[in-house]
């Protein structure tokens, strides 16, 4: 579904990594982690396109959704219509419904998104992520902002993903249940310093 060959990623004339190799099929996962300013995030924007590498290539056909830390819904729209308006685009408009259940965000589905608490409106955000019917889940930071209970319905949300084929490639600061997943350490990609403009 993705694959990394050889990628090195520059960001405002610095190289954030380098020669970095990893690929995931059906069922897949991997975690990266890394401190801040590392290149987590530029790598979850290499995998969904919005970067290109500096070297080595990314290949992979396979539709993407992506989790950012903008959960990218209208405001003024009940939360289930905000929801079935990108799940219109993707054509999954059914699945909305799952989506919200699999939340526990059911009982909000008519509140507007701007009366959303930080949490819920994460919550929300990833549940237009699993609406979305794409097989490949890029996650930025999924866990931002949830509490425990809610850390463990992303957790459940991500291993039925993957027992239905999907594959997800996580960055995160917070520990996240991910059985036999890649771990890419970002610390172990770092460029040699003559190599740095």
């Amino acid at each position: 579904m993705l694959s990394f060959s050889s990628v090195t990623c520059i960001r405002g004339g610095r190289a954030l990594f380098e020669d970095l190799s990893f690929a995931l099929g059906t069922g897949d996962a991997a975690l990266v982690t890394g401190p801040n300013g590392i290149g987590k995030s530029s790598l979850i924007r290499l995998a969904a396109g919005l970067l290109a590498p500096a070297a080595g290539r990314i290949t992979g056909d396979a539709p993407r959704a992506l989790l950012t830390e903008q959960a990218s819904l209208d405001e003024e729209l009940p939360l289930a219509r905000a929801l079935a308006f990108w799940a219109g685009l993707d054509g999954t408009v059914g699945k909305v419904g799952a989506a919200l259940e699999a939340l526990a965000l059911a009982e909000l589905a008519d509140i507007p998104v701007r009366l959303l608490s930080t949490g819920q409106r994460r919550r929300a955000a990833i549940a237009r992520i699993i609406a979305s019917g794409a097989p490949l889940w890029l996650l930025d930071e999924p866990a931002n902002g949830l509490d425990k209970a809610a850390l463990s319905l992303l957790e459940t949300a991500i291993a039925t993903h993957r027992a239905s084929g999907g594959a997800i490639l996580v960055a995160s600061h917070t520990p996240i249940t991910l059985p036999d997943a890649i771990t890419i350490d970002l610390s172990r990609s770092l460029p040699h310093l003559d190599n740095v403009a």
